[in-house]
């Protein structure tokens, strides 16, 4: 689909009506004011003496060498599995594609894994897990769980165990894959109908999963709860439990130092003051990238991306909250020059946070330089981009003007904020090549799957509060105009609109084989921040209530080893 024509800008700066209207939202001041600006000194660092770091050192060690060795298929898949879901893959990255890989091998070319293991529950883990890594595995090793009326057979709903695997595996499911949507109707059903039968650890498991599954979950989010549950487990592996809790705690001194110093940033620079119509979000934006990838190596990207993020969150309020049609049109020339100087009549709470968006690329060039390479022009070029997509919106909104829901999306994908985000990181985390560059600012399928997820999903949960003012159309408006909806009809439809996407995410991955995993699984985390930060008709980025007790899991209170 074609860009929507972008709005006409003024070609010279032009005194700005003071009587112009404004349309001022109340966003709720940040709750955390200067709770982690203590962790900013490098002590706070120090998380382990010596003793327990040989410790972390010889448990990672012997879990290396399990994968590495020749166990049995079925519980290497088991550690793995635990592995990704206690957000420590990154230990093992090696060690796990070898595994896999030798285990997709062994599947392809003798078909030993069938005949060694037939149960449902291990069919569905293998499934999952080989996809997630990208290998293709056939859909029809379902089959045979058929009975000969072409049904899933009802035995199956007697091993719940393998019922929840069969469920999480439909989640990687591709278009046409009808066997897999009738995997996920009948396990679906069945779990939600037995979930009061079930012990109430293994009840809040399966109602988790059932709300949001693992393969749309953030594992970094996950990992916490799920530590609790896996030790509740009679086979769960000790060395496994005890190196995750070890490494836990030094992931969160690292993280609670990170979201100090961008907590710092925020408070020297004044923004609450000087931009008091724009959100306090930091400690919430840093739970974007902290979703992308909790891995020290990608600490200086979390720092940057948080900064980014709290820049576009700037962005969008001074288009959504703040700025006249009249000074926005303004604002975007002077983007798209990069020249303060086009900005001289607009009120100093815009040339803030203009000459905030002028330091920030400052601090960014030289992170973005690989070689003779930099992917600086394309992040600047993306950001762009988004204010043009948020004047298109300005101007809808001024003119009293409901697009249509297909022109919506059109305009939405780039205002979901995720193909700057997207480019961004790469490039702050060493990702983004000349190769990857070209190929994400190409629209690739998933990157629009994956924005498209975002900004969905912030429509839907956003709806309510933005409308109580006057407001652009959100999708969920333009879908009820264009197909003469109820919302509630609206939201669903939306729903299995952002169902598909992760078909088209799914596909994609399986694909794209010419761009390296790091980066795919990068875009893939975009998409599931965003289901969870938009999950449930909330809006948790906004509503500062909704994420602290995330924030305080994650970032605040360690584990008592």
């Amino acid at each position: 689909m074609p860009f929507p024509a972008s709005v006409p800008l003024r070609t010279s700066p032009q005194h700005v009506p003071s009587n112009s209207k404004r349309r001022f939202a109340n966003f709720a001041p940040s709750i955390w004011q200067d709770t982690f600006l203590k962790y900013a000194h490098f002590e706070f660092l120090e998380v382990m003496d010596n003793d327990t770091k040989q410790q972390a050192q010889k448990l990672r060690e012997k879990i290396k060498e399990y994968l590495s060795s020749n166990n049995d298929i079925s519980q290497k898949l088991s550690i793995i599995d635990a592995i990704q879901r206690l957000d420590i893959s990154y230990n093992f990255e090696h060690e796990i594609d070898q595994a896999i890989g030798q285990i997709y091998n062994s599947f392809t070319n003798n078909n030993l894994i069938v005949s060694k293991e037939d149960s449902i529950h291990f069919q569905s883990r293998l499934f999952r897990l080989l996809r997630q890594k990208g290998y293709y595995i056939s859909a029809d090793i379902f089959s045979k769980f058929k009975n000969n009326e072409g049904k899933f057979n009802e035995i199956i709903t007697q091993d719940v165990e393998g019922m929840w695997s069969l469920y999480e595996a439909a989640q990687l499911r591709i278009h046409e894959e009808d066997i897999l949507k009738e995997a996920h109707d009948f396990s679906y059903t069945n779990l939600k109908s037995i979930t009061k039968q079930l012990s109430q650890s293994l009840a809040s498991q399966i109602n988790q999963s059932l709300k949001q599954p693992l393969h749309k979950a953030v594992p970094r989010i996950g990992a916490r709860s799920y530590m609790s549950f896996y030790e509740e487990d009679p086979s769960h592996n000790k060395f496994l439990l005890t190196f995750a809790k070890l490494n836990f705690n030094m992931l969160q001194k690292l993280h609670q130092h990170e979201v100090a110093d961008v907590t710092k940033w925020w408070k020297n620079a004044e923004f609450s003051r000087k931009i008091p119509y724009a959100r306090d979000r930091v400690v919430e934006a840093y739970f974007w990238p902290l979703a992308i990838s909790s891995d020290p190596k990608y600490s200086t990207a979390r720092r940057l991306m948080t900064k980014l993020t709290a820049c576009i969150s700037i962005l969008d309020d001074t288009y959504d909250a703040y700025g006249t049609f009249e000074e926005l049109e303004l604002f975007t020339l002077a983007i798209q020059r990069w020249d303060i100087s086009a900005i001289e009549s607009l009120p100093e709470c815009m040339k803030v946070a203009f000459s905030a968006f002028l330091k920030i690329w400052d601090e960014i060039e030289p992170v973005t330089k690989s070689g003779n390479y930099s992917s600086l022009q394309h992040i600047k070029q993306a950001f762009y981009k988004l204010a043009q997509s948020y004047l298109v919106e300005a101007k809808w909104c001024h003119e009293d003007y409901i697009p249509t829901y297909d022109e919506y999306k059109e305009n939405g994908i780039i205002s979901s904020t995720l193909p700057l985000q997207i480019i961004a990181f790469l490039g702050f985390a060493g990702l983004a090549t000349k190769q990857v560059c070209d190929w994400t600012i190409s629209d690739p399928r998933i990157v629009k799957a994956v924005s498209l997820i975002g900004r969905l999903m912030d429509d839907i949960a956003s709806h309510k509060f933005e409308q109580q003012r006057e407001h652009v159309a959100s999708a969920v408006e333009c879908c009820m105009k264009q197909y003469n909806l109820s919302q509630e009809e609206a939201n669903k439809l939306i729903l299995k609109e952002t169902s598909d996407c992760w078909k088209d995410i799914n596909e994609e991955y399986l694909k794209s084989n010419n761009i390296p995993r790091p980066v795919l699984d990068c875009i893939v985390n975009f998409g599931r921040i965003s289901e969870f930060t938009y999950s449930n008709f909330e809006d948790k980025y906004t509503n500062v209530e909704l994420l602290r007790d995330y924030v305080v899991e994650l970032l605040l209170d360690p584990i008592v080893l």
